[in-house]
């Protein structure tokens, strides 16, 4: 199958597709992200990559950090990790408070805020320096040492971040926060903002696509049985209150974020990245999911 070609006619195609939505401006450094940006990148398992647009230009990508959160939690704890968290499509917003009290302070999955929340407590109980540590897990998991937090996407997270501590408050009333509310908030402000393009997104989840990957270290990151579980929770809980929309369009596990980066992949074929920053009401980038839509229908490879 010709790739290149797939890419390049469905990325110009795309480019100027009316685009309706909204940058995140609620965080006031995504507001000044250039609305116009659009790139994608693919990795096979072969190690086959290509690129068109912006594909190289990194960006925060938010709610994506949290599968990378959660497979240095399940690599480490294993099915510890399910008494505290569910797993669970949630039907509600990603800030969303409302299953909190009736579920009494167990996230429905780890992909909603509450549940990133959680993960993120686990990590700093049992992290030594839990910034760095996941900071070295992703450059170790992408063979890259230069990714880096964006510091001002921090700040700027913490100026805001009103809901996100309502939250983190409202766990901890039920006894499954167990650090400082303002640790774990620091922590999770900071993963969120972790820069990569699409052309390191589509290399840094290729674990999840590949049986046979390994770090740079000759690692294994995870188990299959659980690489399996985390495309799973991807392909019901990745999009919030779209991922039956995502499910049902584009037919593979993957994984959005307010920075508008998508990331998806095809078990034993590829992963692939898109971003453009302009949101639908959902919170899901308008643009990447429609090309992803019109790149699964041309490649045949939907999981369905």
């Amino acid at each position: 199958m010709n790739y290149k070609e797939i890419i390049d006619s469905i990325y110009n195609s795309s480019k100027n597709l009316k685009d309706n939505g909204k940058l995140a401006a609620y965080i006031p450094e995504l507001a000044n992200i250039d609305p116009h940006k659009f790139g994608v990148h693919i990795t096979k398992v072969n190690r086959f990559e290509y690129g068109s647009g912006d594909f190289e230009e990194r960006f925060s990508i938010q709610s994506i950090a949290k599968v990378l959160t959660l497979t240095l939690a399940y690599k480490t704890f294993g099915e510890e990790l399910w008494k505290r968290v569910d797993v669970e499509p949630s039907g509600t917003p990603f800030n969303s408070l409302t299953q909190l009290e009736s579920d009494k302070g167990i996230p429905r999955n780890p992909f909603m805020n509450a549940g990133a929340l959680v993960i993120c407590d686990i990590l700093v109980s049992h992290l030594e320096h839990p910034k760095q540590d996941f900071l070295d897990f992703c450059r170790d998991v992408t063979a890259n040492e230069h990714l880096n937090y964006n510091q001002r996407v921090v700040a700027s997270e913490k100026s805001v971040g009103f809901t996100n501590v309502a939250l983190c408050n409202f766990i901890k009333s039920f006894g499954n926060i167990h650090n400082s509310v303002e640790e774990v908030l620091d922590f999770y402000f900071s993963i969120c903002s972790l820069e990569m393009s699409c052309k390191e997104l589509s290399r840094a989840f290729l674990y999840l696509a590949d049986n046979n990957y390994r770090t740079p270290t000759h690692q294994h990151v995870l188990q299959l049985s659980q690489a399996r579980r985390i495309n799973a929770i991807m392909q019901t809980c990745g999009f919030y209150d779209e991922s039956g929309e995502f499910c049902y369009r584009v037919g593979l596990p993957g994984k959005s974020g307010v920075g508008g980066g998508i990331v998806a992949l095809s078990p034993g074929q590829y992963c692939i990245a898109v971003w453009s920053p302009k949101l639908n009401p959902k919170g899901n980038s308008f643009k990447s999911m429609h090309f992803l839509e019109e790149f699964t229908t041309a490649t045949d490879s939907s999981i369905f």
